[in-house]
C-alpha cells in the first residue's frame, strides 16, 4: 500500500496532468520507442502517429493519479487493459522500460523546479504499484489460458484455412493449429492476438474474432486500412496455407447472461465482434435488435449472413442504414443514424442490454443518443478497437 504521504504528492501533479498530460506521454513514447526498440512491435504506428495512443495514456495516468486513494473506481480501466495487454503479451520484462521511460519523462517534461525528487520517488512507488497489480493480473489471465482445454501460453502457430472476402474493404481468414490439436473457447466479443513479420519487422495487431467458437478453428475479419501496414499486408501477402503466429484469446467486451432484449448496434468493421455475439444470442429466447450502419452496399459486410439469420429466428429483428448509399443499393434507411432513427428501432422498452462498436465519432453519438432515449447507463456496453479514450459527442 501507498502511504498517505505518497498519495497526497501524486495526486498534487493532477493539474499539471491535466494541462499538460498529453505533452508528458507523447515524449514517453518517443524516448521510449527510440532507445528501446524491442518494444515497438508492441506499438501500433498509426496509433503513434495520430496521436491517440499518447492521449489514451495521457487519460490513464491521470485517472490513476485521480484515484490514487480509491482504486477500486479504476477497476473497468485496469480490465481493458489487462485485456488489450494480454492479447498482445505484454510480459513482466517490459514493465521496467515503461516504468524509467515514464519517470524520466515527468522530470524532463515537467522540470526539476516541479518534478523533485520527492515527487519523482512517489511516482517511483505509485507505478511500481500498478505495474504489480497489471502483472499479477496479467499472469492470472495467462495461465488461465494455457490451463483450458485447447488453450495454450504464448504464440501458437495457425495455418490460414480459408481466405474469404466479404466486402470491398474487409476480409474473412479462417485459422486452424498447425499442430492439429483443439482450440480453446471464447466469449462472444473476444479478440485474439497476431505476431506478423512484415517486411523483416515483427509486428503484433488485435483482430475481433467475429464466428461463433467451434473447437476447430478461429475467424477474424479485417478491414484493408488506408495506409495500414498490418491490413494491407493480411489482404496482400497472406495466402492460404500460410502460417501465424496468434496469442490466446482475450477481452472483456464480451456478450453477457441476461434476459433483457439484445440490441447490437455497429457501423464498419465493428460489425465482427457483433457477428459472434449474434450467433450465440440467436439460441436463446431473448428478443435481439440487430443494427448495422455502412456507407454503402459495396462495403457491407456479412449482409447475406445476417438476412439468414432473420430468416430462421423469430426473435431478430434487424435494421441497416447506409450514409452514402449507392444505385440499387437497398437498406431500411439512409444517412446517418439518428436519435429518431434509434428510437423507431429499439424496443418500446428501454430496458435493453446494448452493445456497440464503430468509429469514436458514431460511438459517441449512440452513447449519447441511447442515454437520452433512456437505456440505463449501465446498461450500455462499448469496445475500441484501438486506444481507448474517453467517448465525447
Amino acid at each position: 500500500m501507498l502511504s498517505s504521504q505518497v498519495r497526497a504528492i501524486v495526486k498534487s501533479t493532477v493539474p499539471l496532468l491535466e494541462t499538460g498530460g498529453e505533452a508528458l506521454t507523447t515524449h514517453f513514447y518517443k524516448m521510449m520507442l527510440s532507445e528501446y526498440p524491442e518494444v515497438r512491435p508492441l506499438f501500433n504506428q498509426a496509433h503513434q502517429a495520430s496521436g491517440d495512443q499518447a492521449r489514451a495514456l495521457a487519460n490513464g495516468v491521470l485517472m490513476y493519479a485521480r484515484h490514487i486513494d480509491q482504486l477500486e473506481v479504476l477497476g473497468p480501466l485496469v480490465s481493458r487493459i489487462v485485456a488489450k495487454h494480454v492479447a498482445l503479451q505484454i510480459l513482466p520484462e517490459h514493465y521496467p522500460i515503461v516504468g524509467s521511460c515514464l519517470l524520466r519523462s515527468i522530470r524532463e517534461v515537467l522540470g526539476e523546479e516541479i518534478a523533485t525528487d520527492e515527487v519523482i520517488a512517489a511516482w517511483g512507488e505509485a507505478y511500481n504499484l500498478l505495474a504489480g497489480l497489471l502483472i499479477g493480473a496479467e499472469e492470472e489471465v495467462y495461465a488461465a489460458s494455457a490451463e483450458a482445454p485447447g488453450g495454450w501460453r504464448g504464440a501458437r502457430a495457425f495455418r490460414v484455412e480459408r481466405k474469404v472476402r466479404e466486402s470491398e474493404e474487409i476480409t474473412s481468414f479462417y485459422m486452424v493449429p498447425a499442430d492439429g490439436g483443439a482450440v480453446m473457447d471464447f466469449a462472444p466479443g473476444q479478440f485474439i492476438g497476431l505476431r506478423l513479420d512484415v517486411e523483416g519487422e515483427e509486428a503484433r495487431r488485435n483482430y475481433s474474432l467475429s464466428a461463433a467458437p467451434n473447437g476447430r478453428s478461429y475467424r477474424i475479419s479485417v478491414k484493408r486500412e488506408k495506409g495500414g501496414k498490418v491490413s494491407n499486408f493480411l489482404h496482400d501477402q497472406v495466402r492460404e496455407g500460410d502460417l501465424l503466429d496468434l496469442f490466446a484469446p482475450a477481452g472483456d467486451f464480451v456478450l453477457r447472461h441476461s434476459e433483457k432484449p439484445l440490441v447490437l448496434i455497429t457501423a464498419g468493421v465493428g460489425i465482427t465482434p457483433a457477428l459472434a455475439m449474434l450467433e450465440a444470442a440467436r439460441h436463446g429466447e431473448r428478443s435481439i435488435h440487430f443494427i448495422h450502419c455502412a456507407r454503402n452496399g459495396d462495403v457491407h459486410a456479412f449482409r447475406d449472413w445476417v438476412e439468414g439469420v432473420a430468416a430462421s429466428t423469430q426473435h431478430l429483428k434487424h435494421f441497416f442504414c447506409y450514409s452514402e448509399p449507392k444505385q440499387g443499393d437497398s437498406a431500411n434507411a439512409t444517412g446517418l443514424l439518428t436519435r429518431e432513427r434509434l428510437a423507431e428501432w429499439l424496443p418500446s422498452d428501454r430496458d435493453v442490454d446494448a452493445y456497440f462498436l464503430g468509429p469514436k465519432g458514431f460511438m459517441a453519438q449512440v452513447k449519447k443518443h441511447l442515454r437520452e432515449l433512456g437505456v440505463p447507463e449501465s446498461q450500455s456496453h462499448h469496445e475500441f478497437f484501438g486506444p481507448a479514450s474517453a467517448l465525447e459527442a
